[in-house]
Formats: C-alpha cells, sequence, structure tokens
C-alpha cells in the first residue's frame, strides 16, 4: 500500500521523532533519544510538516506541544513502531523455537486464580518461553495496551477510552467476600449482623474504583450506611497486611482471599451478594499478537469456562 505520504517522502526517522515528541514535549530531549544534533531533528520536523501539509508543532514555552493533527500522526506512529517491535520478537521467537517475551498484566482477583496456574503449565509446555506479569487496575493495564508495553492483559475494559479501542472477550464476573483477620472476634459469633460489619471500619481501594464503588453501591441497595473506612489502597498484599494487624474488615476478589486464607487472613461467613463487574480477555483493538502472546491467549481461553481445573493446578 502507497498512500500519500510515503510517496512524498514520509520516512522512518519522521515517525520515530513524532512518537518522541508525544513523549517528551521537548525536542533535544527526542534528538537525543534518537542520537541526533538539535537542528537536525528540527529538520526532520519541519520535513514531516512540509509532507503532510499542515502544522504539526506549536511553541509552548520551553518545550513543544503537538497540535491535534501532530497528535494523531504521533499515536499512529507509536503504532507502527510497536508493530516492528513486536515482529521483531515474533521472528526472534520463530527462529529460536517459541522463546522470547510475552507481557501479561492482570487485576489481582484473576492473577491468583488464572496466571499463577497459566505460568505453572507454560513452564511445561512452552520452556523458552519468558513471561513478565504486572498486576494493576483495569486503568493502568489499558494504557499499557495502548502503548505496546503490554500484549493481553485479563482486566476490565478501561474507562475513559472508547471502546473501540480494544478487543474484549468476557470470561466471568469476580464475586466478593469479606475478610479478616484470623482469630477476628465476629468468626466466633453464631450469626452476623449487617450491624456487626458496620461497627468495625473497612479497608477499600479509593473512591472512583471498581470494587470501591461496587462495594458501596451494594451496600446502598440493602438499605445500609457507608462503612467507617479509615484506610484506601488498591495494594492487596497492603489490604491483608492492615487486616491481620487490627480488626478491619476489607471486601476481597474471593480468588484472592482463597489463595491467603489461613495465617493470612479468613472468610467471614455471610454473603453480601457483591460480585464486580465480568472481567476478560482484552487485546488491542487489530493487535497482531506475537506467536508466544497467540499460544498463552489459547491456553487462557481454553481453562476459562474451568475454574475449577485451574484452581487444581494452582495447587
Amino acid at each position: 500500500m502507497n498512500t500519500r505520504l510515503l510517496r512524498h517522502g514520509l520516512k522512518f526517522a519522521h515517525l520515530q521523532l513524532l512518537a518522541l515528541l508525544a513523549e517528551t514535549e521537548r525536542l533535544g530531549d527526542a534528538a537525543d533519544a534518537l542520537g541526533i544534533a538539535q537542528p537536525a531533528a528540527s529538520r526532520l520536523l519541519s520535513e514531516a510538516e512540509r509532507i503532510v501539509g499542515c502544522r504539526l508543532r506549536l511553541r509552548d514555552g520551553r518545550g513543544i506541544r503537538l497540535t491535534p493533527e501532530g497528535e494523531a500522526l504521533a499515536r499512529r506512529a507509536a503504532r507502527i513502531l510497536t508493530e516492528l517491535h513486536d515482529a521483531e520478537r515474533e521472528i526472534g521467537e520463530i527462529g529460536s523455537g517459541l522463546s522470547g517475551d510475552v507481557r501479561i498484566g492482570s487485576v489481582t482477583g484473576p492473577a491468583m486464580e488464572r496466571v499463577l496456574p497459566l505460568l505453572r503449565s507454560a513452564r511445561h509446555a512452552l520452556p523458552k518461553l519468558r513471561i513478565h506479569v504486572e498486576v494493576a487496575n483495569s486503568e493502568v493495564l489499558g494504557e499499557a495496551l495502548l502503548d505496546g508495553r503490554m500484549d493481553l492483559a485479563l482486566a476490565r475494559p478501561p474507562r475513559g477510552h472508547p471502546a473501540g479501542l480494544f478487543d474484549f472477550t468476557p470470561i466471568c464476573e469476580e464475586p466478593v467476600v469479606l475478610g479478616v483477620r484470623p482469630g477476628h472476634p465476629l468468626l466466633s459469633r453464631a450469626t452476623i449482623t449487617y450491624d456487626d460489619l458496620l461497627a468495625h471500619d473497612w479497608v477499600l481501594p479509593e473512591r472512583g474504583t471498581i470494587l470501591h464503588d461496587t462495594v458501596q453501591e451494594r451496600l446502598a441497595r440493602l438499605g445500609l450506611p457507608a462503612p467507617e473506612v479509615k484506610v484506601t489502597t488498591s495494594s492487596s498484599l497492603l489490604t491483608l497486611a492492615l487486616v491481620q494487624r487490627s480488626d478491619a474488615i476489607a471486601p476481597l476478589a474471593v480468588a484472592v482471599a482463597e489463595e491467603f486464607a489461613g495465617e493470612a487472613c479468613a472468610i467471614l461467613p455471610i454473603d453480601l451478594g457483591i460480585s464486580v463487574a465480568p472481567f476478560g480477555l482484552i487485546t488491542r483493538a487489530d493487535a497482531a499478537l506475537t506467536t508466544g502472546a497467540q499460544k498463552l491467549r489459547e491456553m487462557l481461553m481454553q481453562n476459562a469456562a474451568a475454574p475449577e481445573a485451574m484452581r487444581t493446578a494452582r495447587g
């Protein structure tokens, strides 16, 4: 496909420069990253503007601010560069017997229930593949997918982004239980009432996160006031540490609570009917996954309908 931009001389160096300018907003920093002098970078930028036929940048104090046209071209340039990088990775995988790197993201519950057993299976089925895992919320993972820093993720469609930017295959809802420390006074009660729960402070993620909002909305539907929350954190590790050292109550994804049940936490025997919206497998829309990423995607989807088998594999 020979587009007008290519016919008029748009080159790889122009794309690299624009992608870097979108990150740095400083011509000198972009030039340093390319290993060229700043005047040469300025000439490249002027060439790109001549080829495209419009202004791509504006002066903004000591830096450079891309115009809407510049931002659009820079975004596409970054995607092209990511695809070339992924092509290089895939060629290396093919030539070395499916080795290389795959980058997976996950929200906390699926990380325990699905990514852990996947890693165990992959060690045997794909021994040369290096798998990098990042656990974060859906918004962070979505940004990483769009930037090309991640191949696929188990998450929910990120808020604040058009749905068309991602391919999303739903897997299942994520039930939530109430976690406390072993020996918590409520564990000795024959019956736990709503008043008993609200007599203790709770540990929740910050307002606006899906778990926080789901819990608060469910309590409101039950006609209950919001619990007292002295600490907010999105870290499951810190949440468990806070629960262990106090009588606080923490809503946890059931997979997390079951993974650490015992010395780390206990599950209160009361069901508030809390379930977080379905998570699923997310990739960047129309992304060309490397062979290694495709293999892991297939393994995840094959096990998507068999969570019990995956819990066994995790054990």
